[in-house]
């Protein structure tokens, strides 16, 4: 049996152990308990029986064999002066380990430090001759080799620090610093859509290594008087790579010029806000905040033999976006049936990054210029609501909410554009506790999305482009939704909760075949249900449902100036695209005896992608066949004991199952133009056996 970092924690826990008191229970009664804190540890062993990469994904728990199992609550109090001392402990003898360590006095200071590891285990197995995985050079073989198996995975280690301090009555200061190391390797690759040496698309295996530092700083003070609230500070970011580019030799010839590759550049932004409230009268209050930030990427270019720079462009990108955002609001209950809301923000996303020629290649006909696009957009909005009281304990609310985002548009472009498009959205509610057992509110939302007259595409010698479709975050757009909620309490120990959930868009075509987005659906429903046997056993039971579908039309085959054949060797085809997700799952506590506590948690998933694509040609000549749906069904079951050998200490078992089953058929036959595989087992299942001993002292 392997065991992977069991117990390598437990000499900080017994100095820990030293400085926060014995592990001597504290006696006294139920009074003595409630005003004094207790401290917690618990240490024991696990095992899983067999190799599972998506239980382990996040946990580290993907191999069989032993972990650790150690947890931490330490906690000291000073009555005299009101000062705490707490220091927790969490999966300290797993890969996603925790340790928070804080220092306070009740009303004057506190500060704290925190550390965290999360990783994050590559889900499907690789097989590969790429040498030089998780560093910036890579070597890929010049003939297919399909090589041994190889863990991608990452880890991110953070390290936060906080303080916190009040200056008087009303004023207090926090400042927020986490410090972020990432390190590890990713699926990625590089290629082309063109055919070379005889595979369709050419891509080849190029893991990115991933070598970066994220910091981020929050410094913020507030206000807190009788009527006024006020919270204003600094919140900036910093990103930092170590490895600007990724330099490849070998591969296949036709690939060879895509070196170096380039790297997520270092990045910067900073932004000041001010935030508040006023109370302007026991009914009335107003809020406000306004924001500034700036962000910037002036990191160097890579550059190489393979890679040179167009004339004129300068030695980095000069990016830089500004971001100002001011909003306001105000509640107020005018009358006791009446309660009135009003929102409006504005927010102004300017890019002012350098429009530049960094592509020399583009032709007369092409749909790009070369030229960098700047991605602007000013998006205002505003809300009003009234709520009123009716007989009968009804209550109805109607609102009107406003949405106009306004972009800027470049002078080529590859899909059809337009400057403005502005969203309506009108709702109403009606809620009404319908007895005393049975609470319910219904609602409607009717929203119309339209905007500016769409931009004709144009390709660089400006003739017309391809003017067909509308993206989907463009197109005009009709909306209903209607919300069921039900609350219901049969009887003392049930409660029952109702959700449902429908939604429809339809959506309105650039032309006569309605190309590009349809219409779409979302159905939600859940069932909860929570019974109270006795004061020593409760249960759960849940169901949940929620169904998401969209058709849309393309044309196989438009010509430059946006002429769809639509014929048998061109047809339109269209796709009914569908994900369903069926859930449901159970729950019980008990305390079979006053040393004897169990639960146990079950859960079954099944989801289903359907893509549902035909060609809207009848007697078309290029019919393939169509998908395959994708199914995955997701099973979990958790169940615990906690036995009380004695007042203050215990033994605590766990037994987890855990399967993953897929026919996802995406990697089944996928292999890269050098030979690497990548595919995943369709049944994972694993029974991760835990036992603990705990213990608590005062």
């Amino acid at each position: 049996m392997k065991t992977r970092n069991t117990i390598r924690h437990t000499a900080l826990g017994a100095a820990l152990l030293a400085a926060f008191g014995p592990a001597a229970a504290a006696e006294g009664d139920d009074a003595f308990a409630l005003t004094k804190p207790e401290s917690k540890a618990s240490i024991g062993l696990g095992f899983a029986d067999s190799d599972s990469r998506r239980f382990g994904q996040y946990n580290g728990i993907n191999e069989r064999g032993g972990y650790g199992l150690v947890d931490l609550d330490l906690v000291k109090r000073d009555d005299e002066t009101g000062t705490w001392l707490k220091f927790r402990g969490r999966d300290l003898g797993l890969d996603n380990r925790q340790l928070r360590f804080e220092h306070s006095r009740q009303g004057n200071w506190g500060y704290f430090i925190e550390a965290s590891q999360i990783p994050r285990y590559e889900p499907f197995v690789t097989a590969t001759a790429v040498a030089g995985i998780n560093t910036p050079d890579l070597t890929i073989p010049t003939v297919p080799t399909t090589g041994g198996p190889i863990e991608l995975k990452t880890r991110r280690d953070a390290l936060g620090l906080g303080f916190d301090k009040f200056l008087s009555r009303e004023w207090d200061v926090k400042v927020r610093f986490r410090n972020e190391e990432k390190e590890g390797g990713r699926l990625w690759a590089r290629g082309t859509t063109g055919t070379v040496a005889g595979f369709a698309g050419a891509f080849e295996f190029a893991p990115e290594p991933i070598n970066s530092t994220t910091r981020q700083l929050e410094a913020t003070l507030g206000y807190t008087g009788e009527k006024l609230q006020l919270n204003g500070g600094y919140y900036g970011t910093l990103y930092n790579n170590q490895y600007s580019g990724m330099n490849v030799t070998g591969g296949v010839a036709a690939l060879a010029t895509f070196t170096p590759i380039a790297l997520p550049p270092d990045n910067n932004s900073h932004q000041l806000y001010l935030s508040g409230g006023y109370g302007f009268t026991p009914t009335t209050r107003g809020t406000f905040k306004v924001a500034y930030a700036k962000a910037q990427q002036d990191d160097a270019f890579v550059t190489g033999v393979n890679v040179p720079m167009a004339p004129g462009i300068g030695t980095n990108l000069q990016g830089r976006v500004d971001t100002t955002l001011a909003q306001a609001g105000i509640t107020s209950r005018p009358m006791p049936k009446l309660s009135l809301r009003a929102d409006v923000r504005y927010e102004d996303r300017d890019d002012k990054t350098p429009v530049l020629r960094y592509n020399t290649l583009a032709t007369a006909t092409s749909t790009f210029n070369g030229d960098n696009e700047p991605r602007s957009i000013r998006t205002t909005s505003g809300r009003v609501e009234a709520s009123y009281a009716l007989p009968m304990a009804f209550r109805v609310t109607g609102g009107i909410e406003y949405d106009e985002k306004k972009r800027n548009i470049s002078a080529v472009r590859v899909v059809s554009a337009r400057e403005t498009t502005d969203e309506t959205s009108y709702r109403i509610e009606l809620r009404r506790p319908m007895s005393e057992t049975v609470t319910g509110a219904l609602s409607y939302v009717h929203s119309e999305r339209d905007g500016s007259p769409f931009l004709q595409t144009v390709v660089n010698n400006g003739t017309p482009g391809s003017n067909l479709i509308a993206p989907v975050h463009l197109a005009d757009r009709k909306r209903d939704k209607v919300r069921l909620a039900v609350n219901w309490t049969p009887a003392d120990p049930l409660t029952i909760q109702l959700f449902v959930d429908e939604a429809r868009d339809q959506y309105t075509g650039r032309d006569s075949l309605e190309l590009g987005p349809r219409k779409g659906e979302a159905h939600n429903y859940s069932l909860d249900a929570s019974y109270v046997f006795s004061d020593k056993w409760q249960g759960t039971a849940w169901y949940s449902r929620n169904e998401t579908k969209a058709e849309q039309a393309t044309c196989e085959s438009a010509t430059s100036v946006g002429v769809c054949p639509a014929t048998a060797a061109d047809p339109v085809w269209k796709a009914n695209l569908q994900n369903v997700s069926d859930s449901v799952g159970l729950g019980l506590r008990g305390k079979p005896t006053g040393q004897l506590q169990i639960g146990v948690d079950a859960s079954y998933s099944e989801i289903t992608d359907t893509y549902g694509q035909v060609a809207l040609n009848p007697g078309t000549s290029t019919v393939p066949a169509p998908l395959p749906d994708v199914s995955t069904k997701l099973t979990r079951v958790n169940l615990y004991a906690k036995y009380a050998v004695q007042k203050n200490a215990g033994v605590r078992l766990d037994y987890i199952y855990d399967r993953f089953s897929t026919d996802d058929w995406t990697w089944t036959t996928w292999q890269y133009a050098d030979g690497t595989r990548v595919s995943q087992s369709p049944v994972q299942d694993v029974h991760f056996i835990g036992a603990s001993y705990y213990f608590r002292w005062r």
